[in-house]
């Protein structure tokens, strides 16, 4: 007789503070005798950093294990090829378990449908595996929470940017929104603030870097050093207050 296959869970583990976790990702968390997670080479990831006050001695980690993040690339080498391999690869080392009966989560931070790297190993698995996935509070709302600012009032619309746009572009489209989260900055930091001054909401634009952990740091948009931005910071453009 065939072993019962395991269940995949896609955990949402929010945005740095593990208090923001959900109850329902804490309880499954608990659950699976495997625990996944993606981290670049030589680092523990935030995802782990954010869960292991939760685990438990018996739990196996799986950490998954980035072959690349954003150095540069030699010219033989392609990124979307490396990356797509690599998700081929995590998702096979998952579904191990799986096929032994056991269930696994794969830790997210933020929310694993937003921005977040389970997606990618759900795509590989959900039609073949018991899937299910327990949304995070994500970065932006992270931020905008610190930030002690409110995004949008009453009937405003809220975009949500990558800051590896090309500049054209990030500007086009943010010069319509009424209030905007710009993600993924890092080397693109020095690119987005000259969209946002160029476009007059420098006054309106608010900067965090790493919202809720514990090296969270909150600077003056105009006075952030370009070089140091590290890719888990945001520049949110809060809606226009409303007077009620």
């Amino acid at each position: 007789m065939m072993s019962k296959r395991g269940r995949l869970f896609g955990l949402g583990v929010g945005p740095g503070d593990p208090e923001l976790m959900t109850v329902k990702a804490v309880r499954l968390l608990g659950q699976s005798p495997v625990v996944a997670y993606l981290a670049a080479k030589g680092k523990r990831g935030n995802a782990l950093t954010i869960v292991e006050a939760y685990l438990k001695p018996e739990q196996q980690t799986l950490p998954l294990i980035y072959p690349v993040t954003t150095e540069k690339l030699p010219d033989h080498l392609d990124y979307e090829t490396l990356v797509s391999d690599f998700y081929d690869q995590s998702a096979a080392e998952v579904a191990t378990h799986l096929d032994a009966g056991r269930d696994v989560a794969v830790i997210c931070e933020g929310d694993p449908f937003f921005y977040g790297s389970f997606m990618y190993i759900h795509d590989r698995l959900a039609q073949r595996y018991e899937t299910q996935v327990v949304p995070g509070v994500c970065s932006v709302l992270g931020a905008a929470s610190v930030l002690g600012a409110p995004l949008v009032y009453r009937n405003q619309s809220l975009g949500i940017l990558s800051g590896v746009l090309p500049e054209d572009e990030l500007k086009r489209r943010l010069v319509d929104m009424d209030a905007a989260a710009i993600m993924k900055l890092g080397t693109n930091f020095a690119k987005v603030r000259r969209v946002v001054t160029e476009l007059g909401l420098a006054d309106r634009a608010l900067y965090v870097e790493r919202a809720t952990m514990g090296n969270q740091k909150i600077v003056p948009l105009l006075e952030v050093d370009p070089k140091s931005a590290p890719y888990f910071s945001i520049v949110l453009v809060p809606g226009k207050k409303w007077q009620s």
